[in-house]
C-alpha cells in the first residue's frame, strides 16, 4: 500500500465519518443513520481488494467506536467493518463489478455489518435490546445504505480506481 492511498483512504474514512455524525445525524430514521463509513469500506473492498478494505474497515470502524456519542463497547464496529471488508473484496475482482452487483453486494454488506455490530451488543449485552428491535434496526440500515448507494459509491470507486496502478497484462 503507497503512502498515498493510505492517506486518501483516512481522509476519506475521516470525511465519511464526520459527514454521518453531522449532516445525516440530522436525517435519522428512527434513530438509524447511513453508514457512510460502511459504504466506504464497500467500496474500497470493490475496487482494491480485501485486504485493503479490512484495513481500512478497522480503522474506519475505531473511528466510529471512538466518535463520540459512543453508547457502546469500543471495538464492536471495528469487527463488524473488518467482516464487512472482507465479504466486499471477495466479489469478483477481475471484472468490472456492474451497478446490480454493486447494489447487491452494498445490501449484503449492510446486513452483515450491522447484523455482526448487533449480535455483539446482544452477547455483550451492550446496551440491552430485545431481538424485535435489532432487526427493525438492521432494516432500517439496509435501506439507507442501499438508497445512498448510486451518490457514495461511484465517487469513492472511481477515486479507489485513480489510485490503483495500472496493471501490466501477463
Amino acid at each position: 500500500m503507497t503512502l498515498v492511498r493510505a492517506l486518501v483512504a483516512f481522509v476519506g474514512a475521516v470525511l465519511a465519518l464526520v459527514l454521518q455524525m453531522t449532516f445525516f445525524s440530522h436525517l435519522s430514521w428512527a434513530g438509524v443513520v447511513p453508514n457512510l463509513c460502511l459504504l466506504l469500506v464497500v467500496g474500497a473492498g470493490l475496487v482494491r481488494g480485501a485486504e485493503f478494505a479490512m484495513v481500512l474497515g478497522f480503522v474506519a470502524g475505531l473511528m466510529l467506536d471512538l466518535a463520540p456519542p459512543a453508547d457502546h463497547l469500543a471495538g464492536r464496529w471495528a469487527l463488524a467493518l473488518v467482516v464487512v471488508g472482507y465479504v466486499a473484496g471477495r466479489v469478483r475482482q477481475d471484472v468490472r463489478p456492474t451497478a446490480v452487483s454493486v447494489v447487491a453486494t452494498v445490501a449484503a454488506c449492510s446486513f452483515v455489518g450491522t447484523s455482526v455490530f448487533a449480535l455483539t451488543g446482544l452477547v455483550l449485552r451492550d446496551p440491552v435490546l430485545g431481538v424485535g428491535e435489532l432487526l427493525q434496526v438492521i432494516g432500517i440500515a439496509l435501506v439507507w445504505d442501499v438508497l445512498l448507494t448510486p451518490f457514495v459509491l461511484p465517487l469513492v470507486m472511481g477515486a479507489f480506481r485513480r489510485l490503483q496502478p495500472n496493471r501490466v497484462p501477463a
